[in-house]
């Protein structure tokens, strides 16, 4: 069983979180989301709960009953926002056997994400995460670290490290069985941001005795946090894609326009003229006549700059 949170406001990603999601922010005309939720129904997992709370009814609109993706999704709505454990505390009653567990405005590249069930299933494990060897130091005091020997079991977890003892970050992607929810009913808020972390619930769940092993299997994350990151994660997928640019369906464009390196989504209207360089514009993006940009995104209404890769 599979399950995605995507409850959060994303205030850091203003203007586009104030009428998009995060979890489906549009990435290569497929929302962030559906990359998780094909990456589920590779592993053969059909039943998914998806969380919602900041304009839910916009993730329930764009991902459906989630037969475009293999799957079959049932909402759950979280009413407040206090944290990724009480996300999860949402989920008791819909949630009948062992879950994979993803933050939904993550975008992962995995390997061997397989192992993480093999592990689990051999081992009669309590749970699993997925992790990385980071050598970003700030990128390890921003997530969470992970303590664990050399066969990979877990004994202690430490959210947004100051002074991190381990390169072994978890990346947003765990395995529970369900005895995790008794750990995180027994949760308690914290001082950091005064909300319900589920690192907290994983030490709560080791110090009961349960077993849980770190698994590396992802090769890349990027949290989608400002709209920089949205356009960087589009041109990487670009670039991957051995494509010069994407042009989705529906796209207008005027007399000797340029398009360079960018990714140009399904209704955009691009007006006579205009030279785009590195640029993201969302569906239904208007750029008028004479306009150029580099390293720009557009929507229906706004225009957002990003400034330079350091």
């Amino acid at each position: 069983m599979g399950v995605i949170l995507a409850a959060g406001k994303g205030t850091r990603m203003r203007p586009f979180s104030e009428h998009w999601p995060k979890p489906i922010l549009p990435v290569l005309n497929k929302p962030l989301m559906g990359y998780q939720l094909e990456m589920m129904a590779g592993m053969g997992i059909t039943k998914v709960v998806v969380v919602i709370g900041h304009l839910g009814h916009e993730v329930v609109r764009a991902l459906g009953d989630g037969a475009d993706y293999g799957v079959s999704i049932k909402y759950v709505e979280q009413e407040e926002m206090l944290g990724i454990a009480h996300a999860v505390s949402r989920l008791e009653a819909h949630v009948d056997r062992s879950f994979f567990l993803f933050l939904g405005d993550i975008f992962f590249v995995t390997e061997n994400i397989d192992e993480m069930l093999t592990r689990f299933q051999k081992g009669k494990l309590g749970g699993v995460l997925a992790c990385k060897h980071e050598p970003d130091l700030e990128a390890m005091k921003r997530n969470f670290a992970v303590i664990a020997d050399d066969d990979g079991v877990v004994s202690r977890v430490v959210e947004k490290p100051r002074h991190p003892r381990t390169d072994l970050k978890g990346c947003g992607i765990y395995l529970f069985d369900q005895s995790f929810f008794d750990a995180v009913r027994r949760t308690p808020r914290t001082a950091l941001r005064n909300e319900y972390e589920i690192t907290d619930s994983i030490q709560i769940f080791l110090d009961d005795g349960y077993k849980v092993e770190a698994a590396d299997v992802v090769k890349a994350d990027m949290n989608v946090s400002y709209p920089k990151d949205l356009l960087q994660l589009n041109l990487l997928l670009l670039e991957q894609s051995d494509q010069s640019e994407s042009i989705g369906e529906g796209v207008t464009c005027g007399d000797n326009v340029s398009i360079t390196r960018s990714v140009v989504m399904d209704g955009a209207d691009i007006g006579e003229g205009a030279r785009l360089e590195e640029c993201l514009l969302f569906p239904g993006a208007k750029v008028p006549a004479g306009r150029v940009r580099r390293r720009t995104i557009f929507t229906a209404d706004s225009e957002i700059r990003c400034e330079p890769e350091a």
